[in-house]
């Protein structure tokens, strides 16, 4: 029996995916919390935070087959300073490498539908940057791509029934008439469930919806006649996609960081292709009315269910800030965290010290006596394409994080972009300081670098580098002089006693 490695098993697709594969697998559940998770038949829970690459490879030991249902559009910790395709990006790259440390066999993961175009979407382009991270380590990996996803929860669909049920007229925007393809989750699932049994040699891509597509218009018009609403509608093609994405959010009550990925992958036609069609999986046997029907029940089951199933409240970490660079083609890793040292100390016009050696990363202001942050690198941890430091002391980092704060150089394989992460810091600033304080300067001198870093990396860079050279150094300078007062601010702001580590360096 081959032992199946799950993640988002406490989702609502991973979880219709556990029931479905445990009569003949053996199932490792992976969730961030797992306190009144109970080991069942073939189902072993563990905790395990996507972002920490150390736990995730941990909990992937004596596993077969990894199946991946991640997508990080909601924050995830106090305070983000990345974007969703950053974050996701930084979760794809950190599974499969641990699945190339653990021999995994094969990985599956589920996607979205993608069109035939150059200028997608940044959902879409996230999630076809995910399919090639995943595909980047030398194993097979099975991709099922799927559009709107027909299910009790889930994203996309219990908006769309908001809609339907709060909307006394329907305004139809261009995009209404764009091509759509809905599938049954029910259909997703025993398509994830085919993958499992595969075998492939090398990445393929699958694509899979329900048996017919249809245009927005006729999902709304054909949604409504099932919930038995009357629904009149409106031609209005001018309305903008932006002003679209805000009233959705409103109506539907959900979350920006939810709607306004999904909304802008309205733009193209979700169809699916010929190239990426597989007999027994991309073609679904339930037609949408049954699909939306099959739904209504599954939510009243749940909703009388809700006095059992209270919510889970999450721990999740302080501080993740994430940056995506170009990186120099003649660049190693190690030569991008050492012009940011570089960077770091001319930016500040040597007001900040920051030095690299062989075993610490230290950032100081000599004038000052004060050592802001001490990194001390993970040499372990450490590769060809990846430098991570552990921040273990200075007057800016709690020792209470118990060592756990990181900042890590990352290549993303098989492409000219790096990520720089934060992650798990603990600000010795009060947190409403923090904020308004060291927190933008942190983002401030990331984008300043990360502009560096482009410029750098672009191939005409050696003929174009002094262009406009006396404009940069003088906005430079401005941002430096802002950057002083708010840095001095927030160094007389420090409490005057913190529990620092205590580090010989």
């Amino acid at each position: 029996m081959p032992k199946i490695l799950l993640t988002g098993a406490s989702g609502y697709i991973g979880g219709h995916l556990k029931e479905n594969l445990q009569k003949n697998h053996e199932i490792v559940a992976i969730s961030r919390n797992i306190k009144n998770k109970k080991n069942e038949k073939n189902v072993t829970w563990k905790a395990a935070d996507l972002f920490d690459l150390d736990e995730i490879s941990e909990v992937m030991k004596d596993v077969d087959i990894a199946v991946y249902l991640v997508h990080s559009m909601m924050p995830s910790a106090k305070l983000t300073q990345a974007n969703f395709e950053d974050m996701d990006a930084l979760l794809a790259d950190n599974f499969a490498r641990a699945a190339q440390k653990n021999s995994i066999k094969h990985i599956i993961f589920l996607s979205g539908l993608i069109p035939n175009t150059d200028t997608l979407s940044p959902h879409l382009r996230s999630r076809l940057e995910c399919e090639k991270i995943l595909g980047s380590y030398g194993i097979p990996v099975s991709t099922l791509r799927a559009g709107l996803i027909i299910g009790a929860k889930g994203s996309s669909y219990p908006i769309l029934k908001k809609l339907v049920e709060r909307l006394p007229l329907l305004i139809l925007p261009a995009w209404a008439y764009n091509m759509t393809l809905p599938v049954s989750i029910n259909d997703v699932i025993n398509g994830l469930t085919t993958l499992v049994d595969r075998q492939p040699k090398q990445n393929e891509s699958i694509d899979i919806g329900g048996p017919e597509h249809m245009t927005y218009k006729s999902l709304f018009t054909r949604t409504s006649r099932v919930l038995e609403k009357n629904l009149p509608m409106i031609d209005i093609p001018i309305i903008p996609i932006w002003l679209s994405k805000y009233w959705v959010k409103v109506i539907s009550g959900t979350s920006k960081e939810m709607v306004y990925p999904l909304m802008d992958s309205l733009i193209h036609d979700m169809t699916r292709s010929q190239k990426h069609t597989v007999n027994d999986i991309s073609i679904g046997k339930i037609n949408y009315e049954e699909s939306v029907e099959r739904a209504l029940k599954e939510e009243k089951k749940q909703s009388s269910n809700k006095s059992s199933n209270t919510k889970k409240q999450i721990q999740i970490k302080d501080v993740r800030a994430i940056t995506r660079i170009k990186v120099p083609h003649d660049y190693t890793i190690n030569d991008v965290a050492n012009e940011y040292s570089d960077f770091l100390r001319r930016f500040t016009f040597n007001f900040v010290k920051s030095e690299i050696n062989h075993n610490y990363f230290k950032i100081k202001i000599p004038l000052l006596n004060k050592l802001l942050l001490l990194l001390k690198k993970d040499h372990e941890a450490s590769n060809t394409n990846r430098v991570l430091y552990r921040i273990i002391g200075g007057d800016f980092a709690y020792s209470t994080n118990g060592g756990k704060a990181t900042l890590e150089f990352r290549r993303i394989l098989d492409s000219d972009k790096a990520l720089i992460a934060l992650q798990e810091y603990q600000p010795t600033l009060p947190w409403f300081v923090y904020t308004l304080t060291q927190a933008k300067i942190h983002k401030s001198v990331m984008n300043i670098f990360a502009r560096k870093m482009n410029t750098l990396a672009k191939p005409d860079f050696a003929h174009t580098h002094n262009i406009k050279i006396t404009k940069k150094l003088i906005q430079n300078l401005s941002i430096s002089l802002g950057f002083f007062a708010i840095l001095i601010t927030s160094i007389k702001l420090l409490p005057k006693k913190n529990k620092l580590l205590n580090v010989k360096h």
